[in-house]
């Protein structure tokens, strides 16, 4: 059984994920796409060879006969139209993050999956199938460290574009720890800091960076993330856990190294692309397998869509507050249990 696959978006991370769902991925088969702009829809079939048709919009592509399952990749504030859309018709769906532009709207989404009765949709958590965090997942699983008592995070950028603002930092990219962070220990959020450095000169004019974010857990775990997205000199990804009993810390990426005219040297990745390539990878894989073996997605959920979403919001209130902020998360339903 081959799934066939709507894509709505072919920016670029659309175009990422129809050249792997085309020649990586096994299982599936796009037969259609959109986009706002449909010159580059049509380029992109064109470019990968698709036998596809080009949709004028996501509620047709949705609503075809011969969609299975739909693939998010555009706009980040068109994400929840989107997938309501997707759900109102019975389709599975794989949204790029994040699932929605607010709390409310994730929330909206959590209502609807629900109201349906089947689990339909997974958020593109990528962080989650990365083997360097499924080993820390392991290790604390395992016990190897005790009870942890504090995180310690990094997320550095060499640079970012004029578009980036100061609240992206959150929501663009922060986002990602607040996931992986609460997937990996098990723990809900309950407050949340953000503190601002002296900033750096190489930060364009209106952009404060760096920032440090300091979230507490409820079970009392304290986790400090760096977030410094114009640090020069490379995408460097930073996780260490501290337990009662040791530490385990997220393994260096796997360059060669060189020794040369009295130097060692490694490279450092200067691309988010590059260092998360696998995971990307083995996400979207298992997204197509769970929905041909099991029938529903059994990836990042809605709910955690949601979680990141409030805590998103919080973190977002506590950039311009300078205090802590309450993150006001509802109990999970039994229904993402």
């Amino acid at each position: 059984m081959v799934l066939k696959i709507g894509v709505i978006g072919t920016g670029a991370i659309g175009r990422e994920h129809i050249d792997r769902l085309t020649n990586t991925i096994a299982g599936a088969k796009i037969v259609a796409v959109t986009d706002v702009n449909q010159v580059a829809a049509q380029d992109t079939i064109e470019m990968y060879g698709l036998d596809a048709v080009v949709y004028p919009d996501d509620h047709r592509l949705i609503a075809a006969d011969n969609v299975d399952a739909v693939v998010i990749t555009s706009w980040g504030p068109a994400h929840e139209e989107s997938v309501l859309a997707a759900i109102a018709a019975g389709k599975a769906v794989f949204c790029e993050k994040p699932l929605a532009a607010t709390a409310a709207g994730a929330k909206r989404i959590v209502t609807a999956e629900m109201a349906s009765g089947t689990k339909l949709v997974q958020v593109g958590f990528m962080r989650r199938y990365d083997a360097g965090y499924l080993g820390l997942k392991e290790a604390i699983a395992n016990h190897a460290i005790g009870a942890p008592l504090m995180v310690h995070c990094a997320h550095r950028n060499p640079t970012v574009d004029e578009r980036y603002s100061t609240e992206m930092a959150i929501s663009d990219t922060l986002i990602h720890e607040i996931d992986v962070l609460h997937w990996l220990i098990a723990d809900d959020y309950q407050s949340v800091r953000i503190d601002f450095p002296r900033n750096t000169k190489q930060a364009r004019e209106g952009l404060r960076d760096p920032q440090i974010a300091t979230l507490k857990t409820k079970n009392g775990v304290i986790i400090t993330v760096e977030i410094f997205v114009n640090c020069q000199y490379g995408y460097d990804i930073q996780c260490e856990i501290v337990g009662e009993d040791g530490i385990v810390k997220l393994p260096e990426f796997s360059n060669i190294i060189t020794r040369k005219s009295g130097q060692l040297r490694q490279s450092i990745l200067a691309d988010w692309k590059d260092r998360f390539t696998r995971a990307y990878d083995v996400e979207l894989q298992a997204f197509i397998d769970a929905l041909k073996t099991k029938g529903e997605p059994t990836g990042p959920s809605a709910w955690d869509g949601y979680i990141a979403a409030v805590t998103a919001d919080a973190c977002i209130a506590a950039q311009t507050s300078g205090q802590e902020e309450k993150i006001d998360l509802e109990e999970m339903p039994a229904f993402y249990r």
